[in-house]
């Protein structure tokens, strides 16, 4: 089975200006993605997905596969994954002949996924009697965010929780009483090649496995105060591999 990587990175990143190349613990972040992807060893083409030449240059030295440069329409503020996703397969197809069954997503924006992440994730989807069609990176949400408390406030500064108004004293107060949860955490994702051209517009199809990784490995840099919590997990995992 032929699995497709391809790591999504545009040049206009707004809240932390040009972040895929700037330095993250010793290395461009565009870097710890490539490593990553191409340490784990099951992706049959590493695909770089860019609309910028700087990024591109990083990428190529990195070791990622850069045919081609993405449209600038697909790289602005709205575009989506999908659309810069469905650009490349439909390049490679049209271009080289290159098709594949699956593609791993992976965005330099979580930089701590490492190797054996996309060894599992390859295992899972390689499978024959696979019964997904899409895959997602989660980690378990922290119990004093889950949406059992979460609040609303009304005019007069009364809060009640989100959906139903129950009132304070009803709601579950300790965390670890609190059901489990879990969010995307941007880590990697996984879809069959299909899925792109179903109709729906979408990366994901009619069942969607969730991956649960260790939160020590989810990290979504979109913020100054993001870029500072993902340093601080790095750093954490390379003093642990020393």
């Amino acid at each position: 089975m032929r699995i497709l990587g391809i790591v999504t990175a545009r040049g206009g990143s707004k809240r932390v200006p040009r972040k895929n190349i700037k330095n993250f613990c010793g290395k461009p972040l565009l870097v710890w993605t490539a490593k990553a992807g191409i340490a784990g060893g099951v992706l049959d083409r590493f695909v770089l997905s860019t609309d910028d030449a700087e990024i591109a240059e990083v990428g190529k030295k990195a070791g990622l596969e850069v045919p081609f440069m993405r449209p600038t329409e697909l790289a602005s503020d709205t575009a989506s994954s999908y659309e810069a996703v469905k650009h490349a397969v439909e390049w490679l197809k049209e271009n080289e002949k290159y098709e594949a069954d699956w593609i791993i997503l992976l965005e330099p924006s979580s930089p701590v996924r490492q190797p054996f992440h996309l060894k599992e994730v390859a295992e899972l989807i390689s499978k024959p009697d696979v019964k997904f069609d899409s895959l997602l990176g989660i980690a378990k949400m922290p119990g004093h965010y889950s949406h059992l408390k979460e609040m609303q406030r009304d005019e007069k500064g009364i809060v009640t929780r989100v959906g139903d108004g129950a009132i304070v004293r009803n709601l579950i107060h300790r965390n670890q009483d609190i059901p489990a949860t879990y969010y995307f955490n941007s880590a990697i994702y996984a879809l069959k090649t299909a899925n792109l051209f179903d109709g729906n517009n979408s990366l994901w199809g009619d069942s969607s496995y969730g991956y649960l990784m260790d939160e020590k490995y989810s990290t979504d840099i979109d913020t100054p105060e993001d870029w500072l919590i993902a340093e601080a997990k790095m750093k954490v995992l390379l003093n642990e591999k020393k």
